[in-house]
This record gives structure tokens, sequence and C-alpha cells, in this order.
């Protein structure tokens, strides 16, 4: 049992926990996730390891409520504990001094991109950060990015902060203006990071997605998470999270996330019928 020490809602169905898990704070890396379990009858789900502290032996999980798993880890509270917990998983980002780094980030996956911002930062990058959503409220870790950026843009659909527009805008505002980019990052909801590798291609930028894709078991065996990238099968668990967005194939990636939408839709509903008043919105 891996008890909940820490949370706080941080945006309209978002969720911030910080959870007691020794063994996997001691091991864990910036890019790697986890693979949790509710309770008993529970599925398992992946995570990425928003952070972690080695010395208190403690990680930190960020989530969206957008099915019945996620909407009954925002119903624990402080002193709850979620049954199960594995990792750290998946391949570490690879941490270097490239140069200038442009990390692009979305919605929870703001979260994912984090501890690859802190130690590219600590490795001695110059990090520029653009953070996107459709209103300020949803453009999460804003403070803690630019902690770790030279630069923080913000992008608004709504233009309620920062740049009205989408972030492959600021993507090619910062090109344009003359910054040589040597590496980029992209990490948010599936279709941002399609179109962020297409500014990236237009561009002329190396960049590197975090694929999230269905999951089971986390260690490569059940092959739920298969992605292609370059025209070869790839385990995300195992072979990623991180690949380079030129080569994934885009189109094929996004109608496996939309495999189970009916199933997934029929369990949010009777998990709401059962809980009453939801408390996650």
């Amino acid at each position: 049992m891996f008890k909940i020490v820490s949370k706080q809602k941080i945006a309209p169905k978002e969720f911030d926990i910080w959870v007691e898990a020794e063994r996997i704070a001691k091991h864990a890396k910036a890019g790697q996730f986890v693979v949790l379990r509710v309770d008993d009858n529970g599925e398992r789900i992946p995570l990425t390891i928003a952070d972690y502290d080695k010395e208190k032996g403690l990680i930190r999980l960020i989530f969206q409520v957008v099915g019945k798993t996620t909407a009954a880890m925002s119903c624990l509270n402080v002193g709850d504990s979620i049954r199960d917990i594995s990792g750290p998983l998946g391949t570490p980002s690879e941490i270097e001094k490239f140069g200038t780094v442009l990390m692009v980030g979305g919605g929870v996956g703001i979260a994912a991109l984090y501890p690859i911002i802190k130690e590219l930062k600590l490795a001695g990058n110059k990090v520029i950060t653009i953070l996107g959503g459709r209103t300020s409220d949803l453009v999460i870790m804003k403070e803690e990015c630019a902690k770790y950026s030279d630069e923080l843009i913000i992008t608004t659909d709504d233009g309620s902060e920062g740049m009205k527009g989408v972030v492959t805008e600021a993507m090619k505002m910062v090109v344009e203006r003359g910054d040589k980019v040597d590496r980029c990052w992209c990490i948010g909801p599936s279709i941002m990071m399609k179109f962020g590798t297409k500014a990236a291609k237009e561009l002329g930028l190396p960049i590197i997605v975090s694929l999230n894709p269905l999951m089971v078991d986390g260690t490569g065996m059940c092959g739920c998470c298969r992605v292609t990238v370059d025209e070869k099968i790839f385990f995300a668990c195992v072979d990623g999270p991180e690949f380079d967005g030129h080569k994934v194939n885009w189109d094929e990636f996004m109608s496996r996330l939309r495999q189970y939408k009916d199933e997934e839709k029929i369990s949010m509903d009777k998990f709401e019928a059962e809980v009453g008043e939801p408390s996650w919105q």
C-alpha cells in the first residue's frame, strides 16, 4: 500500500498528490513513469512521475480525471492509500548539455515535461519553455517550470494569459526571432504533439515526444502499448515513452487511443452513479 501524504486540486479535474514510495523515489529519473492500481478490483494505468524526493521517499503524481480509475483516485484523500504502484518504468530522458532546448507542454503533459526541464537546466542548457492551454487556469506548474527556465512563454487559446494562440505559434516565434534551438521536447495531448511535430519539421528542429498509449503491465509483456515508429513496432513502456516525433505514425497512434471509448464511458457512467455527486468537478 502506498500512502498519500498530500493532495491538491490544481485545475478543473486535475489533481496533484505526493505518495510514499521509497524504493521508486530512490531510483526515479526524469521521463519515467509508474503503473498503478487504485484498489484490488481496479485496472492498471500509467502515470508519469512528475517529481520525486529521494530523501523523504516520496513521488509526485499529477493526473486529470478522464475515466473511472482517475475519478476513483480523485476521491482519495491524505492518509488514504493506493493499492499498487510499480516503477520506475520506461527509459529515462536523455539528459546532456545540448545547448539551447525548446520545451513545449500542454495539459497534464506539463507534469511530464517539468522533471525534464529541471534536469536539462541543471545539466547546463539554456531552456526556453512554452506552456499552453485553452484558458489560463488550465496551464499548470507555471512557477515551477519558470524556476528552471531561462524564458517562459505562456499561450492560451482565449488570450486569458500570455500570448493568444497555440503552442505551435510560439514555437515559430522563437525560431523566427533568431534563437538557434538544438533540441526540442513536446509533451501533451496527442493532437498537440502531432502538430508540434509538424511545426518542428517546418522549422527544421529535432523533436522528442512522450507517447501515452493504452498500457497494462508496463513491462513489455502484454503488447498493449505498441506504437509504430519509423515503420517499426515498439512498445512504449520499455522502448519509450520518448520517441523521435518525426518518425511516429500519428494517425495510427491516435486511432488506438480511441479504441475503447465506448467501454470507458460505460465504466465512468456506472462509477458516477455509484458515488453520487462528483468531487472532481
